[in-house]
């Protein structure tokens, strides 16, 4: 049940910091209407399994195509393959809906909600289990120049609602950098 109210408290304070957006009393000029972009990058993190008291340490990459005016999907693969005790490691495949706010200066804060799976080995990889996950979080891009960004901070907390025989709450930060492969 926390899992549950905790999930839907998120949702609504993410849907009331995206509404904070200013209104648009006029229609955008034809050049302006539809500005997608694809952007590809590449992270190193850190990770608490919420399974054991060692940091899980690795990398990702994800994948970020904004469709509308900071509206877009976000998709992920990390592995914490490092510092795990006993050879425990977990893998996570995301994707879901993100959201840019009002940028400042060269920083784009941004939020996101993911689903998908993760991957566990448990210890010296007797077993390995495949559980449904819930990543949510946000963090803030600082553009390097026209095509270049540097995602100075993403911080994700994850839900695993069917661990065994009860949940896991993994938690952690990233840093990375991007590349935007097109915008239009």
């Amino acid at each position: 049940m926390p899992f549950k109210r905790n999930a839907f408290a998120f949702c609504l304070l993410f849907s009331m910091l995206a509404s904070l957006r200013p209104a648009q009393a006029q229609v955008a000029p034809a050049g302006y209407a539809w500005a997608s972009t694809l952007d590809a990058g590449g992270f190193a993190s850190i990770f608490d399994p919420d399974y054991v008291p060692n940091k899980l340490v690795g990398g990702g990459a994800y994948v970020d195509l904004n469709l509308f005016h900071g509206i877009g999907i976000e998709a992920e693969g990390r592995w914490l393959r490092w510092h795990g005790f006993e050879g425990i490691r977990q893998d996570n495949y995301l994707i879901g809906p993100r959201i840019k706010f009002k940028h400042f200066w060269k920083a784009q804060p941004y939020g996101k909600v993911l689903g998908g799976f993760s991957t566990m080995d448990f210890e010296d990889r007797d077993a390995t289990g495949r559980f449904a996950a819930l990543g949510m979080g946000g963090g803030m891009d600082l553009s390097l120049g026209h095509r270049w960004s540097f995602r100075a901070v993403d911080f994700e907390y994850q839900a695993w609602p069917k661990f065994l025989m009860n949940s896991l709450s993994p938690y952690g930060v990233s840093s990375g950098i991007s590349y935007r492969i097109f915008s239009r």
